[in-house]
């Protein structure tokens, strides 16, 4: 269950139509993400709890709330756009926590994904109607991955996607491997109507509060 809760983490750490001409920037929207996780194995495994999971954004100007949401139940991470302070709340049946980051930890918790390296090539394809154009992202760490990103949409702030915060435009559909797993992320839906404030409210009880220092404990245990 802890390695679980590791692959969580990270799928969460780690994006209707729309007039087709200019660039967009988003200041309001939700954005649905279907996630594929492929194992190469055909054995059942608990990771494949994660299988048909959905990442659900809301963008509020500066501000996003990012939700995945599968059968092991949700995690979310809400950036204050106002003090770049984020909140962690995991919320797994009885297992409630709620754990708070200063924009420090939310780098150092990111350090895997700095400094990322794009080469664009000369390859498109349609994803809910956008034009999308491939790319390929290097890691410090010479990992590589695939993403498919539109130009047309643009976020105003990009942090809710460290991975992919460089690009010049919306990642549309992107892989991520953990470890051995390959993870797909494909945009289902955008809609551009307002997002209530109250998306960004953090709950007043029935978490229990951690630092990031004692949530990064708790994962090594």
């Amino acid at each position: 269950m802890k390695k679980l809760n590791q692959i969580v983490v990270l799928l969460a750490g780690l994006y209707i139509s729309a007039p087709a001409w200019g660039q967009k920037r988003i200041t309001e929207a939700t954005i649905t993400y279907d996630i594929v996780i492929n194992t190469s194995n055909t054995a059942p495994q608990a990771v494949d709890l994660l299988d048909g999971a959905t990442s659900v954004i809301y963008l509020k100007g500066n501000s996003s709330r990012s939700e995945m949401v599968s059968s092991l139940g949700t995690q979310s991470t809400i950036i204050d756009g106002k003090t770049g302070k984020v909140t962690i709340l995991k919320d797994y049946g009885e297992q409630k926590y709620m754990i708070a980051m200063t924009p420090e930890n939310w780098k150092a918790s990111n350090k895997r994904y700095e400094g990322v390296v794009f080469t664009y090539l000369n390859e498109f394809k349609t994803i809910q109607g956008y034009n999308c154009q491939k790319a390929t992202g290097r890691l410090s760490d010479s990992t590589s991955f695939t993403v498919f990103f539109t130009k047309d949409l643009t976020p105003v702030n990009k942090d809710f996607q460290y991975l992919n915060k460089n690009l010049p435009g919306l990642a549309m559909q992107y892989e991520a491997s953990l470890g051995k797993l390959k993870v797909t992320y494909t945009v289902s839906n955008i809609n551009f109507n307002l997002v209530p404030a109250a998306k960004f409210d953090l709950p007043k009880s029935g978490y229990r509060i951690m630092s990031y220092e004692e949530s990064i404990g708790t994962s090594s245990n």
